[in-house]
């Protein structure tokens, strides 16, 4: 494999490496389990069409800084949202297109689970083409839970990857699920031992690399049909409940009161 040489620079919450034909992008904000500020938020919105245009990226390899993989959504961000609408707008916004462009990457995406993947974390995982998870972590999608409707990423996705009955338990209850449920449902191709779940993710995009380049894009293309033919009837009009959902009361009381447990 070649060196790697990062194309963007450490202190940056997201960080992409060129290993190749491969770019590994990285959320990087350790301290805050990598959730997703307004920045963060903005550099994944934009990051997939950068990489789509970039004829020389065969595979992508996606995971988290330090102990986690994403913990979801900012909650001084989420509060922000509440009470600025005009930053709600721009955030949701950003939401659609991380959904629009990263269902829409030609070439095969690889998340390397390697630790909690939760909200927002839990929902890039579920867009990717391969999901790779190390034993010790989890997904668990609180959307519902929290207040807000569960609008994109695994509300869109799950449905098509496990049964639609263990799809509703999941979101609409908000619990954890283990490494293991998941591999078994259909959730993730790979559970792997802990620290080890990049190094396998990049191998597995080696293997893509080798492939032949029409070959691989277009077979995807065929594959994810069902998935953007699911994102262009039901997106808009779930990204509008969730944008109302701020206005709710129940949303509102729920974040007040995690925001006092940090």
């Amino acid at each position: 494999m070649d060196d790697a040489v990062t194309t963007r620079g450490p202190g940056e919450e997201l960080l992409v490496e060129a290993r190749g034909g491969v770019r590994l992008v990285t959320l990087n904000r350790p301290d805050a389990m990598n959730a997703a500020n307004e920045t963060l938020h903005g550099e994944l919105a934009r990051i997939w069409r950068e990489l789509d245009a970039d004829p020389e990226v065969r595979a992508i390899v996606l995971t988290g800084s330090g102990g986690a993989f994403s913990a979801g959504g900012d909650l001084h961000l989420l509060d922000r949202m509440v009470h600025d609408t005009a930053l709600r707008a721009a955030i949701m916004a950003e939401g659609v297109e991380i959904v629009r462009a990263m269902t829409s990457v030609r070439v095969p995406i690889i998340s390397a689970v390697n630790g909690p993947a939760v909200g927002l974390g839990c929902s890039l995982a579920s867009m990717s083409d391969l999901v790779v998870v190390e034993e010790h972590a989890y997904f668990a999608d609180p959307h519902v839970a929290l207040g807000l409707v569960a609008a994109d990423g695994g509300a869109l996705v799950w449905p098509l990857l496990t049964s639609l009955l263990r799809a509703k338990e999941f979101i609409l209850l908000g619990d954890r699920l283990r490494a293991a449920d998941a591999l078994q449902l259909g959730l993730a191709n790979r559970v792997v031992p802990t620290g080890t779940s990049v190094t396998v993710a990049l191998e597995l995009a080696e293997r893509f690399v080798a492939l032949a380049p029409q070959a691989v894009v277009e077979t995807k293309k065929v594959l994810n049909d069902a998935l953007r033919r699911a994102v262009a009837t039901v997106l808009d009009d779930a990204i509008a409940a969730e944008t109302a959902s701020f206005e709710e009361p129940a949303f509102q009381q729920n974040l007040e009161r995690m925001r006092r447990r940090q």
